[in-house]
């Protein structure tokens, strides 16, 4: 065999290796997408809340975890949606 048949062989070599990889890659790919969409759906993008939301959420947060009893809960939960229909601070 002479220089242009090893030549012609380890560029073989190097062209079946690099399918080989590029498949591997592609097959990884594709089954991890698929996993992902088996799954629960993506949440939505974050938008811009309202103040009020956030601060009602906090409050329920804060409610479910014993910080504050049922009159105060109540009692800043009717302050935070006074404000959130439009009347200003008090």
């Amino acid at each position: 065999m002479g220089a242009w048949g090893w030549f012609a062989m380890s560029l073989t070599a190097l062209v079946v290796w690099g399918l080989i990889v590029v498949t591997a890659v592609l097959l990884v790919r594709a089954f991890r997408r698929e996993g992902a969409s088996r799954g629960a759906a993506p949440a939505p993008p974050a938008g811009p809340t309202a103040p009020a939301a956030g601060a009602e959420t906090l409050l329920a947060q804060r409610y479910a975890r014993g910080e504050i009893d049922d009159e105060e809960y109540a009692r800043r939960l009717s302050v935070l949606r006074g404000r959130a229909a439009g009347s200003g601070p008090r």
